[in-house]
């Protein structure tokens, strides 16, 4: 392949000529992490940085009154273990603060030396060199020295590093910030949901008194049913079938699987609803289905369609009652069709509170396709920046 002037070949790509490759043994001083499963407590002053930790971004999280293994703001921090064709693997989380993390083990702690941290971090972050060493069969372990035998391409100015990591760093702060408003607005969501669907709050111009109704008093339900195997995915043919909780993505039944033997139908924009570990989650057909046996559709009868989903949709965690002294929930018709909701007495009414939910459903919907946007956008500059192809001036 061709390399263009100012560029070079190197065992990590073509960079500029003015980078140069370096093992990651080079740029940075390596500490091992250490258990911490004797001092874990829901009151300790330390976060506890493990893979869990690592994976959700910090999401999930335990805490230890001891610091067996400190960190320093600029540590990079990465996994070392996982199962074969996880996500964990050299996931890696950059320390923002002093003194407030401490790592367990199967965690290395990398301090940076000869290169800024933040860079580091985005050169590491689920680093190809360290995929490879996922056959796919058996657990994933790095050693010292896989981790530290990392080759990376790097600009020799500390002044174009800083800048790079600057403008990655400028992405992340965007796409934080758009992920406090997606939660602001999701918040908010809920709370007009219980106002509204409750006939807490009412909006202007109707009056009169909710009632509890039966879903099998206002809608016919149609219970799923599964086909047989061997009439699945025939290339061109068939309908989707919708099985469960993981065929409704964002209250939308999708495309996983489909199937020529239609066992039990349901019509594009009918309601759905799992009736299968977990009970009560909520979607609505994009196109005519087929429904296996986790999952029902329903055909309003006498209430507006829309204000049935949003209240099907706020009583989700009703459900919850099925799990009680059970390790698999699962529904009957019987159970389904006695489940009840509060309605407002009229259509109207109905309409009213389901378009006030809708337009919020659609706003917090063009958030989260901006946010995958700009998801994309930063993939793309990372391919472009890290690499040298983009230099910044």
């Amino acid at each position: 392949m061709e390399v263009k002037p100012g560029y070079k070949q190197t065992e990590v790509g073509v960079i500029p000529e003015d980078w140069q490759v370096k093992q990651l043994r080079a740029l940075v001083s390596y500490t091992n992490g250490k258990a911490h499963e004797q001092s874990i407590t829901d009151y300790g002053r330390y976060v506890v940085v493990n893979s869990k930790f690592i994976s959700t971004e910090g999401e999930i999280r335990k805490y230890s009154d001891h610091c067996y293994c400190p960190t320093l703001a600029g540590d990079v921090l990465m996994v070392m273990s996982d199962v074969p064709n996880g996500r964990a693997i050299a996931k890696c989380f950059w320390v923002d603060k002093d003194h407030t993390y401490t790592v367990n083990q199967r965690i290395c702690a990398l301090r940076p030396r000869q290169i800024d941290g933040k860079l580091l971090f985005y050169k590491l972050d689920r680093n190809p060199f360290y995929l490879a060493f996922d056959d796919g069969v058996k657990q994933t372990n790095l050693r010292k020295d896989d981790v530290l035998s990392c080759p990376l391409g790097i600009p020799k100015s500390g002044d174009e590093q800083r800048a790079i990591a600057g403008a990655l760093g400028d992405v992340d702060a965007l796409l934080g910030e758009m992920d406090n408003l997606i939660a602001k607005k999701r918040d908010l969501k809920q709370a007009a949901m219980q106002q509204l669907l409750t006939g807490e709050k009412r909006l202007p111009g109707f009056s009169g008194e909710w009632r509890r109704k039966r879903l099998g008093d206002i809608a016919h339900i149609n219970m799923g049913q599964s086909p047989d195997s061997r009439y699945y995915n025939r290339v061109g043919q068939g309908i989707p079938l919708i099985q469960g909780n993981a065929d409704i993505e964002n209250y939308r039944s999708i495309r996983r699987v489909w199937t020529t033997q239609v066992t039990k139908r349901c019509d594009d924009g009918d309601l759905l609803l799992t009736v299968r570990a977990p009970v009560g989650a909520v979607g609505r057909a994009s196109m005519p289905s087929c429904i296996g046996r986790g999952v029902c559709s329903l055909k309003p009868n006498g209430v507006e369609q829309l204000f049935l989903f949003h209240a099907l949709v706020f009583a989700e965690p009703s459900w919850k009652i099925l799990e009680q002294g059970s390790t698999f929930t699962a529904a009957n018709s019987d159970q389904v069709a006695a489940f009840s909701l509060l309605f407002a007495p009229s259509t109207p009414e109905q309409t009213a509170i389901a378009g006030v939910l809708s337009d919020m459903d659609a706003e917090i919907e063009g958030l989260e396709q901006r946010l995958a946007k700009t998801r994309a956008l930063k993939q793309g500059m990372m391919q472009e920046l890290l690499t040298g192809r983009v230099r910044l001036i």
